[in-house]
């Protein structure tokens, strides 16, 4: 029996083909096969560095008959190198599903580094990047993309949206909508000529580009809300409530006594003993 083959993952550049590394290049000359997300793209970039290797087709409409085929080529000894159209394979990607099949068939997995968009718009914004979320493209709908959102209001990390051009109005106004005039920024065509970051706001965004047309694909950076200002909304939501009210709150809520004294202790500021002695009379 042949040795078993690997699967490589080769990101490829977002826009400026320096961008494509030495190691990419070598892997790309060396596999059996490289499957492409749009070979008729792909092949424009494998001819431009004069990459002459079997191409064929992986992507989301085909991925439930191809992957296995991909993955028996593996296992019977053939280096497979997957490819995107721009990027890290996998990230917002079909790929992460041939990745998953080669886990479970034993396969090795070598992932190569390079370009990825939203890590260049992470951190180029200025906002945290201690700790961040990447949530992709949300839904196409105003009603689920609005409740993705809402999950968004006491986020403290940075949050990172995609979206495509004749979508992005509609988004820039949800957010504002929902979170509020969140600080911001918009990143489109990175490491293009045309490359452009603007910082602001949710409001200044909209008004910039309802007065220009959206072009390009979209990376959105939110600020993540600080904790202060979270702990500050959290005490004037139960201003209107006594300490008794706020225990019955807790309580009905599904908290015990003993977890209900200590969460509005902790949220109003005040003392344990000082709410206990209100919740003694509590059934």
């Amino acid at each position: 029996m042949s040795e078993i083959g690997k699967l490589y993952l080769c990101p490829t550049p977002i826009g400026n083909l320096e961008d494509m590394t030495f190691r990419t290049l070598r892997i790309l000359n060396e596999v059996d096969l490289i499957a492409a997300e749009d070979t008729r793209h792909s092949i424009r970039l494998l001819n431009h560095f004069e990459i002459k290797k079997p191409l064929t087709s992986y992507h989301e409409h085909n991925k439930m008959e191809k992957g296995p085929v991909l993955i028996y080529k593996i296992l019977n000894g053939e280096n497979i190198a997957l490819i995107t159209d721009a990027g890290m394979p996998a990230v917002s990607d079909p790929g992460e599903d041939l990745v998953r099949l080669a886990i479970d068939a034993g396969i090795e997995i070598v992932a190569l580094p390079g370009p990825t968009a939203f890590v260049l718009a992470l951190v180029v914004s200025g906002f945290s990047t201690r700790r961040f979320i990447y949530e992709g493209f949300l839904s196409q709908t105003r009603k689920s993309r609005r409740e993705e959102l809402e999950k968004f209001k006491s986020e403290t990390r940075t949050t990172i949206i995609y979206e495509s051009p004749h979508r992005l109005r509609e988004l820039l106004k949800d957010i504002e909508e929902v979170l509020g005039n969140r600080e911001i920024t918009v990143s489109r065509e990175l490491t293009k000529k045309f490359e452009e970051i603007f910082r602001g706001d949710a409001e200044s965004a909209i008004e910039k580009f309802t007065e220009e047309a959206p072009r390009g694909e979209f990376i959105i950076v939110l600020k993540g809300v600080s904790e202060d200002v979270i702990e500050m909304e959290e005490r004037e939501k139960w201003t209107s409530l006594t300490i008794v009210e706020h225990l019955k709150d807790s309580i009905s809520s599904g908290m015990s006594k003993k977890e209900a004294v200590k969460s509005v202790a902790k949220t109003r500021g005040l003392p344990k003993n000082e709410v206990y002695q209100e919740a003694i009379d509590l059934e």
